[in-house]
């Protein structure tokens, strides 16, 4: 994927940029994959706003993604009908069409063309796209879409352009290095799609102006600094005034910028190797 630049036609352009497409077959999405997606602007049932900086936005519909890849046919083979784009997420989906007549979505890895054939099971060849179980991918592979419990679904790296490596085999677990840096143990029957979500350069699009922020649905944020101390602890003074704390806080007075949020007593920790910080 290639990224276009602008020149500077109006203060918009300057500094924008957006990707080419070129990768993307001139489809619509599959109708019978794709549902309505009513959007709350961060409000509960009560029109309460729970979320700040969510509002508006353009209108767009749920593509139904397969993030398990298992069927109940072991080894079961499917081509890639298309590529497209979808409006809720960075990285690009690939279309399947199974021989059985079923069509799946799944994250379209790096390198995937329109007319490939891709494996999900036991006994698939070591190739970009094919689903299998970690405990049958060698050493070193480059990895995505990883279950972290088994027969959930694909959790972990699942953006565009991350990965995940598998750097060890002992018993019944097998140790990943994450996109953030942790390592961690992860059950060896979990599956795992070989390859790199693909989209890779969309890490360096440049939106350019603040609209491209509210057709994305984001709305602005107010430091809290220069509000008034009823609505944020940083609030008030005389001018530009420092927070007047010892360190920042959120809203609601809890510690924030640095203090480790996971909870200790996880039963997950005993999993992880090494932590991300």
């Amino acid at each position: 994927m290639a990224i276009r630049l602008y020149r500077a036609y109006s203060p918009g352009t300057r500094s924008k940029s957006v990707s080419y497409f070129d990768d993307l077959s001139n489809v619509k999405p599959e109708k019978s994959l794709t549902f309505g997606k009513k959007a709350c602007g961060g409000r509960n049932n009560r029109g309460v706003i729970t979320v700040k900086g969510r509002g508006g936005g353009h209108k767009r519909k749920y593509r139904i993604i397969d993030f398990h890849r298992k069927s109940e046919i072991n080894n079961s083979s499917a081509k890639v009908a298309t590529i497209e784009y979808d409006p809720n997420r960075n990285a690009r989906i690939a279309l399947l069409h199974y021989k059985d007549g079923s069509k799946k979505y799944i994250v379209c890895p790096r390198s995937l063309k329109v007319g490939m054939d891709i494996y999900s099971g036991d006994n698939v060849p070591i190739e970009v796209g094919n689903a299998m179980p970690l405990e049958l991918i060698p050493l070193g592979s480059i990895i995505h879409n990883v279950e972290l419990t088994l027969g959930k679904g694909g959790q972990i790296a699942r953006a565009a352009g991350t990965y995940a490596q598998l750097i060890a085999k002992e018993g019944n677990f097998v140790t990943l290095k994450l996109p953030s840096n942790e390592v961690r143990l992860v059950n060896k029957k979990c599956y795992a799609t070989l390859g790199q979500v693909g989209n890779v350069d969309s890490i360096n699009i440049t939106l350019g102006k603040a609209g491209r922020s509210r057709w994305l649905g984001k709305k602005p944020k107010v430091r809290g600094v220069v509000k008034n101390p009823i609505d944020h602890p940083h609030g008030g003074g005389e001018g530009r005034s420092p927070i007047g704390r010892p360190k920042p806080v959120t809203p609601w007075g809890k510690p924030a910028l640095g203090i480790k949020t996971r909870k200790q007593t996880k039963a997950s920790t005993k999993y992880i190797l090494r932590s991300r910080r």
